[in-house]
């Protein structure tokens, strides 16, 4: 089942994996709207996409303010007469400790990750109603979103923001047929090449070597063009039934997270007092309380970072 005849907007596309997004899904047949905040990006994606066959048109602007959502909508109904995929995945981090995080440091990640997430699917979801064709949207979460990690409340709250967005559009836009979905990639990308845990899978990468098994089956870390196979599945026809979800990728696993459900449940007539919950947490709660951050496998000695 091709792509045929659908066209795409990526945000954040001039690289990395809105890059592989971009050209997979041109690759299936869609024509594509990159986007990026360097002209030189956008316009080396293009050249790529249509080097392959593909077509493609760039959109340099930042995400987060209206007027680009809007000139990303337009420029996709313009050039290529409607729009049937939305590709949420242009970000930036500011990463230190809550304590030494500035106003500017969340209020810039938040911006582009979730209010930019907001206006661009806003006025996606409007065209796409309006021509009456249902419509994709596919938003880019984090296991940080999920999990949490040391050093990036700012990236943590917007990720996490966007899925329960992204489930409230699953509720929304289901009579219209659109679906809302959210994919949680996992791979080699700038921001995990500079964490010495996966230095061995980022270095084969560069390299042009095989990753290492540990890497794609046991961590679930792979290549940009790992996830990008989701997303086109993603756009396409075949997941028509699909929405809603929280679906990791990278490697060779794929991973359908589970909403949040309460873990333990339990009644006390009157209500839990002050004194109730002393007398009852160790037994009661204690077990059921969840771990926060990732949780890494040991790596083996063969892909320990050398010591000085």
């Amino acid at each position: 089942m091709s792509l045929d005849g659908k066209v795409a907007i990526v945000t954040g596309s001039g690289r990395g994996l809105g890059l592989a997004y971009a050209q997979e899904l041109a690759r299936r047949g869609a024509a594509v709207v990159v986007n990026d905040v360097d002209a030189e990006a956008t316009a080396g994606a293009v050249a790529a996409i249509e080097a392959s066959g593909g077509r493609a048109v760039a959109v340099t602007a930042p995400v987060g303010p209206t007027a680009t959502a809007e000139a990303l909508v337009r420029a996709a109904v313009e050039h290529f007469g409607r729009l049937d995929i939305l590709v949420t995945n242009a970000g930036v981090l500011r990463d230190t400790v809550l304590w030494k995080m500035s106003d500017d440091d969340f209020d810039t990640v938040v911006n582009v990750h979730l209010r930019g997430t907001f206006t661009t699917v806003r006025e996606a979801v409007r065209q796409m109603r309006q021509a009456g064709g249902g419509g994709r949207i596919i938003c880019i979460g984090s296991p940080t979103g999920q999990r949490g990690t040391f050093g990036q409340t700012n990236y943590a709250a917007a990720k996490a923001g966007i899925v329960g967005m992204v489930r409230t559009w699953a509720l929304e836009l289901k009579r219209a047929g659109i679906t809302a979905n959210t994919v949680v990639p996992v791979a080699a990308t700038a921001m995990t090449a500079t964490v010495p845990y996966f230095a061995a899978a980022v270095r084969a990468e560069a390299d042009g070597d095989p990753m290492p098994t540990f890497f794609r089956h046991d961590l679930g870390f792979g290549t940009a063009a790992d996830v990008a196979g989701l997303v086109a599945f993603l756009g396409s026809d075949a997941a028509a039934q699909v929405t809603g979800q929280v679906i990791g990728v990278g490697g060779d696993r794929l991973q359908i997270w589970t909403h949040p459900e309460a873990a333990v449940t339990a009644y006390r007539e009157g209500g839990w007092t002050y004194d109730a919950l002393v007398q009852a947490w160790p037994a009661t709660f204690a077990g059921a309380t969840q771990s926060v951050g990732e949780r890494f496998p040991e790596l083996p000695a063969q892909f320990q970072p050398a010591t000085p």
